[in-house]
């Protein structure tokens, strides 16, 4: 028998493919969804921004007026002093939460509930934001940068602004070296050889004949053992054929 792969090792959940949680600086959430959020408003001025391993964009940690801490992610132009609002009389201002029912349309939000209450889950990668798009009764619909139209409750809070960070990727890494550090900081695995590469214990498209000898193709249901190449495609290879002109086009 052979070895298993890698993915099937991970999935085991071993030490050496866990995430180091203890170098992360805090489990991001909102602060509870007390009478104060519902009804009015907190204040809280930015002390500092962090830098944390877990995340690609910047932490800011706000104190509130009720001497409470927490940590908010950073929206793009906030600077320590700035202060924000939290709850649903805040004012419109950056890196503000606010529930949707609040926000008017086509604003940038970001950190947003998918179900009230839950601290936060979706839009957190640095410089993604989604847009309000409209409100109908109870019910908002958002546009995620994927593109995506979601329907979330308007009692969902969300965070005013753009996440900064948003050119963290324009800085070419130069050197392997560099790549490897920014990997290491989320134990990540890299390099990641090719399947072609490696030995056929090791994967399934091992061996010595640096091509694969078969198809790609496997089906969405099988196990993790077996589950590379073209998982559940359509079709693979060249388009053939010719490509029909509408008369419209001509």
């Amino acid at each position: 028998m052979g070895k298993r792969l890698k993915q099937q090792k991970r999935g085991a959940g071993s030490p050496r493919y866990r995430s180091p949680s203890h170098r992360y600086c805090t489990d991001l959430s909102y602060r509870r969804y007390d009478d104060v959020e519902k009804t009015g408003v907190l204040t809280g001025k930015v002390m500092s921004l962090i830098d944390d391993p877990a995340r690609s964009a910047l932490l800011m940690k706000v104190k509130y007026d009720n001497n409470e801490s927490g940590m908010l992610l950073a929206p793009e132009g906030i600077c320590v002093g700035d202060e924000i609002d939290v709850g649903a009389q805040a004012r419109l201002r950056l890196g503000s939460v606010l529930p949707l029912y609040r926000i008017p349309d086509g604003a940038y939000v970001f950190n947003i509930e998918r179900n009230a209450g839950d601290g936060g889950m979706l839009v957190k990668a640095a410089g993604s934001y989604a847009n309000v798009i409209s409100k109908e009764g109870k019910i908002v619909y958002l546009k995620l940068p994927s593109k995506t139209t979601i329907i979330l409750s308007n009692e969902c809070r969300a965070q005013l602004g753009v996440i900064c960070a948003g050119g963290r990727l324009e800085k070419p890494m130069l050197k392997a070296g560099n790549q490897f550090y920014k990997k290491r900081a989320n134990h990540r695995l890299w390099p990641v050889p090719r399947g072609v590469h490696q030995s056929a214990y090791n994967h399934p498209h091992g061996g010595k004949q640096h091509h694969v000898g078969k198809p790609t193709t496997v089906a969405r249901s099988t196990p993790p053992g077996g589950k590379v190449g073209h998982i559940a495609a359509r079709q693979t290879g060249r388009r053939k054929g010719k490509r029909t002109v509408d008369a419209k086009e001509e």
